[in-house]
């Protein structure tokens, strides 16, 4: 069979309004037009071309209210680096509003000539930024997991990122090939023994640049939705003032990690407050603001890409 006589997929059909709309600078009605469709499919493809990732919007121009927001926060919380994506409204998902700008800070690193170990956190948010990062050839780097890949179940983790990321860069990866949480303490130890756990461990220590996306503490958190936590030890952690987690390590209200048998049986790296190298928190929304500014208060991150109204938030909290 010839290619032109291959039917055109619905994927197909969206890519091609996606790159009329977006490329072309075409409206909906000659889309529409041009593949002799009604301008409301003519809408839905172009909206799907975005849903599916075939086409990816970035924001060019930087808004002067989030160039206000990044200044504030890099004074009140002594940061680094700070990116604050315009809000998508209410009932938004705050990851997509983030996912762009999150990987423009990915980009600026992978553009840097010298070799880096570039570290990774798991989280919805870090997926969404591995989507939108464009595919470039930096093998010089290295890319290597904090956390454990392996889910109580046996499975892999769901929002692992970094064979995505290492695919569209053909990097070397490093996973760490353990259990998130082991089930004691004896056998976290036996896995933390071993050769190739010691060498992904040793190396995600000393990254250049880690990137982690912030979990938050209350009844959604996703320590409990994933199945990391049962409610028992979720209860007992909120006891003990926990507000956010990090690569699965628990914090408390000032950035403190929390003395916890459930927290010594973490299979990763716990990131070390106050570290000079970067260490940048992909994370937004309302539920997400007390995590992300205990985090910040702990010096746990020293960089922070978000959105307009969690940053408005952090700054607004006392």
């Amino acid at each position: 069979m010839s290619r032109a006589e291959i039917e055109p997929t619905p994927l197909d059909d969206a890519a091609r309004a996606g790159w009329m709309y977006y490329v072309a600078g075409m409206t909906q009605d000659q889309i529409a037009g041009e593949l002799g469709i009604s301008r409301q499919r003519a809408q839905r493809l172009v909206s799907r071309a975005i849903a599916e990732g075939l086409i990816h919007v970035r924001l060019n121009h930087r808004i002067g209210a989030c160039l206000d927001l990044e200044r504030a926060l890099r004074e009140r919380y002594g940061l680094s680096v700070c990116r604050v994506a315009p809000g998508l409204g209410p009932g938004a998902d705050p990851s997509r509003a983030i996912a762009a700008a999150a990987a423009a800070e990915l980009e600026r690193f992978l553009r840097m000539p010298e070799p880096l170990v570039i570290a990774f956190g798991t989280g919805r948010a870090l997926r969404a930024m591995a989507e939108q990062f464009t595919p470039n050839d930096a093998r010089q780097h290295r890319i290597v997991s904090l956390l454990g890949n392996i889910a109580p179940d046996g499975s892999a983790t769901l929002y692992d990122v970094i064979s995505r990321i290492a695919e569209k860069l053909n990097a070397t990866y490093y996973p760490m090939p353990v259990p998130v949480i082991s089930d004691t303490a004896e056998e976290r130890a036996f896995f933390m023994r071993l050769r190739p756990v010691r060498t992904v461990f040793d190396l995600a220590q000393r990254a250049d640049v880690t990137f982690v996306g912030v979990g938050q503490m209350g009844a959604d958190a996703p320590l409990a939705l994933d199945g990391f936590v049962s409610p028992d030890v979720l209860a007992e952690l909120q006891a003990q003032g926990a507000a956010g987690e990090i690569a699965s390590y628990v914090y408390d209200t000032e950035g403190h990690y929390i003395d916890s048998p459930r927290n010594a049986l973490i299979g990763g790296v716990r990131v070390a407050p106050g570290q000079s190298q970067p260490v940048i928190g992909v994370a937004a929304g309302p539920s997400k603001i007390k995590a992300i500014r205990a985090a910040l208060l702990g010096r746990i991150l020293n960089g922070l890409v978000t959105d307009e109204p969690t940053a408005a938030a952090l700054l607004a909290a006392q």
